[in-house]
This record gives C-alpha cells, structure tokens and sequence, in this order.
C-alpha cells in the first residue's frame, strides 16, 4: 500500500483484492472499506496473553471439529454470500477465532463469520475494537465475542442473542473461571491467562 499512500484520498475505500495485493510490509485490516493499519506490533503482555489463550483453547479444541487461528489470520466478512473475494469490503486480523464450519476455511484463511472472536485491547486498538469491530461483529453474526483488557485483567464476554443482537456481557476478573457458551465445556482460568 506504500505505493499508493501519496494517491490516498480519506474518502478511498478499498477491497480484498486490492489489500491482498499490498506488499508494504505492514499489517492492514479492511473494514467497510476502510484501511486501518497494524503497526506497530502488540507489546510483550499482549503477546503473552495471546499465547496463553491460544494453548488454552487449542488444547480443550483437539479432537473436536472447531479450530482456533490466531493472528495474523485473514477473516473477510462479505456483505453478501456471493459476493466476489475480490470485492469484499471488509478483511479483518482479530487476535483470535474459532471455526466450527470447515467450508469457511481455505488457503487465504476465513470467509464468513467465526463462531468466536477474542480481542486483546492495546492502547491503539481499543477504541476500534470495543466500537467499531463490536458492531461488525454483531452483524456479521460472530456468536461470541471476547474482550480482554490486559491492564486491567478482565474479560467481557458478549454472546449473540436470538435478536441478533450482543447483550448485556459476563465480566470475568482475574481469579474467576470464565466459561462459553459456543465452546461448551471450556472453562478459562484467568488466573492462568494473566499470570506474569
């Protein structure tokens, strides 16, 4: 995308086929459109924690038909279920996902909602993920999202009601067992998440 930043209008909106074409080095999400940029990488905390929670649910998940992916991992959302790879307006890296339906996997990653998306909130990222990405993932139909604030050692958890809609979420602290309802048997330590 270094390339084209001097030709950049605030009003440009991009598509899958022109971000996976950008060879700049750095890491860029779409959403509606809109580029975001990546950079720089997440510090060491978060890091940790994405590790953690990688292991964690990636060992309660062997031997089930879920798959957890952490990024970076390319989940396009298309507005539409036929709509062109090459015109999807929305492309994003979340820290972590979990598939259930095989048939949204492929070589380039996901295309369609994951049953389950967990942010690790950083100072550049927070307002895009508790707003932005909240409402994309409501509508695309992510069944749960997970928000984790390091600094503060919590965990919401928001659950896709039969409206549609997010409701009111679980807020688990460090110390508490968090527990899923689309991973039915998971139960989260988060003493062991936050442990330094």
């Amino acid at each position: 995308m270094a390339q084209t930043n001097c030709a950049l209008k605030l009003d440009d909106l991009f598509t899958y086929g022109q971000y996976y074409q950008w060879d700049d080095g750095e890491r860029w999400e779409l959403i509606d459109g809109v580029p975001y940029n990546m950079t720089p990488a997440p510090v060491r905390r978060h890091q940790r924690i994405l590790m953690r929670m990688s292991l964690i649910v990636g060992n309660f998940l062997e031997d089930k038909p879920c798959q957890v992916y952490f990024a970076p991992f390319d989940v396009r959302l298309p507005d539409f279920g036929e709509q062109a790879d090459d015109d999807v307006p929305t492309v994003v890296q979340p820290d972590l996902v979990v598939i259930c339906d095989e048939k949204k996997l492929d070589d380039r990653g996901c295309r369609g909602a994951p049953d389950l998306v967990v942010e690790i909130l950083s100072p550049s990222t927070s307002r895009k993920d508790i707003g932005i990405k909240f409402q994309l993932y409501e509508r695309h139909g992510v069944r749960e999202y997970w928000i984790i604030h390091p600094s503060e050692e919590s965990l919401m958890i928001f659950t896709l009601g039969q409206d549609g809609k997010y409701g009111r979420p679980q807020g688990y602290g460090r110390g508490d067992k968090a527990t899923s309802t689309v991973l039915e048997g998971l139960e989260l330590d988060l003493e062991e998440v936050f442990a330094e």
